[in-house]
């Protein structure tokens, strides 16, 4: 159980804070960036659900997905340590990355076949989940070149479950667009 008294401690007014495990990194670090990534990735699927309150099976997916992403957010900020830590980090595991695959192919088994690219848009839920899948992509990003640092280990979970969660958030947006009867499709060079 986290308890949050105080809001403000001031310990990081110097541009550092510490890591789950207590070392201390700057603000600046790749690794505070990745799960900075995953938070505001979490505030922008927030920002949608304000407009999913209605379809309690979308709701409900991602209500679940903002849980999911401070399980993912405390992964990243508790790196793994040589030798065995004082008590059991907590991983994002491949049951959730699963879970998704699930979720997409119910929501998009209920919907006909692309034939085109779709532009971000169409209703305001539909709008707001590609904000927060191109947001969540962006995360992604982030995460992937952490893994890729010399001395940072991030578990594989972990990247799968941004690279589904991207996907899930497309298939969310088409959903919210009438099961993708009001997508709005690309048309390549209509505008020359």
């Amino acid at each position: 159980m986290v308890t949050l008294n105080r809001i403000y401690t001031r310990t990081g007014d110097g541009g550092t804070t510490r890591l789950a495990t207590g070392a201390p990194v700057s603000k600046a670090s790749l690794r505070v960036d990745s799960y900075g990534g995953v938070d505001e990735t979490n505030a922008a699927i927030g920002q949608a659900r304000q407009h999913t309150a209605a379809d309690p099976v979308l709701d409900a997916i991602l209500e679940r997905i903002q849980n999911d992403l401070f399980d993912l957010g405390a992964d990243l900020a508790t790196p793994e340590q040589h030798g065995k830590p004082e008590w059991e980090p907590l991983r994002v595991v491949e049951s959730q990355v699963e879970r998704l695959e699930r979720e997409i192919d119910q929501l998009n088994g209920e919907m006909s076949a692309l034939t085109s690219f779709v532009l971000p848009g169409g209703s305001p839920a539909a709008a707001a989940l590609h904000v927060a899948r191109t947001v969540c992509r962006r995360a992604e990003r982030g995460v992937v070149a952490l893994s890729e640092m010399d001395g940072e280990i991030v578990g594989t979970p972990a990247i799968k479950y941004l690279n589904r969660l991207s996907d899930l958030l497309f298939v969310a947006a088409r959903w919210a667009n009438d099961k993708g009867q009001a997508d709005v499709l690309w048309k390549p060079g209509a505008t020359r």
